[in-house]
């Protein structure tokens, strides 16, 4: 009996002229992604997917490859202009922010939505090193 096959679904080529780029820089690691203005998932990066293992996820070196990465993602979609929503206390947070900046993206807005408590949780207790 012959296989029944199915036809091919026509891959659509998704292009935007505006997104939005979030990054979450903890203090282990950085993701960055890139999203259309309804929130959508297009392409993300992270300093684990650029290779890297351990402490050195969270320099900001790996950051701004992570970002380099989904701002090239972003501008072969038609992406030109994005606006950034940083997140979190890490030290990629600058770097990630000039890689894009430097990849030739007009940035439309730069939101800090880092979350602060308002006395919620309590804090770890203090490092003894």
């Amino acid at each position: 009996m012959p296989k029944k096959t199915r036809p091919k679904k026509k891959r659509t080529r998704l292009s935007f002229d505006e997104g939005l780029i979030y990054i979450h820089s903890s203090f282990n690691n950085t993701i960055v992604t890139l999203t259309d203005r309804s929130g959508n998932v297009l392409a993300w990066s992270s300093g684990g997917k650029i290779g890297y293992k351990g402490s050195r996820k969270a320099t900001p070196f790996a950051a701004q490859m992570a970002a380099s990465e989904v701002a090239k993602a972003a501008q072969d979609m038609g992406i030109s202009r994005v606006g950034l929503i940083v997140k979190g206390p890490g030290s990629g947070r600058e770097s990630a922010l000039r890689a894009v900046n430097a990849a030739g993206m007009k940035v439309t807005m730069i939101k800090d939505a880092t979350p602060i408590p308002h006395n919620g949780c309590r804090p770890p207790k203090a490092r003894r090193i």
